[in-house]
């Protein structure tokens, strides 16, 4: 009754070296109806428990000690989570996060993995994430008629740029951007902002 698909990223650390960063995302598949006739897979919320246990497991594989595989993984369980916010800026959304830069290229990152969203491209020293968005339509929009005789729509993506930046007064900002670099106040550029809110809470 539940399906997990994995997705590992690989990045290349400032320093030297690599990063490996790992998301989980979950279906679980549940009754349409109380006779228990139909089934239907429905989105379920990313398990940090698997995605922290689906890491020490590759760090084993590539060559680390279990003991030592184990108490990363005991500190990335433990490590203290920051708190975001959506705020606008110039009228465009805007997420505030209680991260300094590095910290929070990495936590926007793995949120655009946890929510689905496919990045075409990203450029770290820009602090710029290049996504693709399928703006869903509200299906319930209208009557039972006008639903049933309206010709369905299929959703384009859209491309859009996450900018990441540090800010004077501390922390960091994350601005929705059309893909040429423009201010962007879309009623979906605000879906974006909150649906990775959501994962950075």
């Amino acid at each position: 009754g539940e399906r997990d698909k994995f997705r590992t990223r690989v990045e290349r650390h400032a320093q030297g070296g690599v990063e490996i960063y790992i998301t989980h995302r979950g279906m679980v598949e549940n009754y349409t109806n109380a006779q228990k006739e139909q089934t239907i897979w429905q989105p379920r919320a990313s398990d940090a428990e698997l995605e922290i246990e689906f890491l020490r497991r590759l760090m084993v594989k590539l060559g680390t000690s279990p003991e030592v595989a184990k108490t990363t993984a005991a500190a990335a369980r433990n490590a203290p989570d920051t708190s975001s916010q959506v705020s606008s800026l110039n009228g465009q959304p805007a997420i505030v996060l209680q991260d300094n830069l590095d910290r929070a290229w990495r936590r926007t990152g793995v949120a655009l993995d946890r929510s689905g969203f496919t990045v075409e491209d990203r450029d770290r020293r820009t602090g710029t994430y290049f996504v693709r968005f399928v703006d869903t339509p509200n299906d319930k929009e209208g009557n039972f008629l006008t639903r049933m005789f309206k010709a369905k729509k299929v959703p384009v993506p859209v491309k859009y740029r996450i900018a990441i930046t540090a800010q004077a007064s501390g922390g960091s900002r994350a601005v929705v951007l059309s893909i040429d670099g423009q201010n962007e106040s879309s009623p979906a550029s605000q879906k974006i902002a909150k649906l990775l809110l959501d994962e950075l809470k």
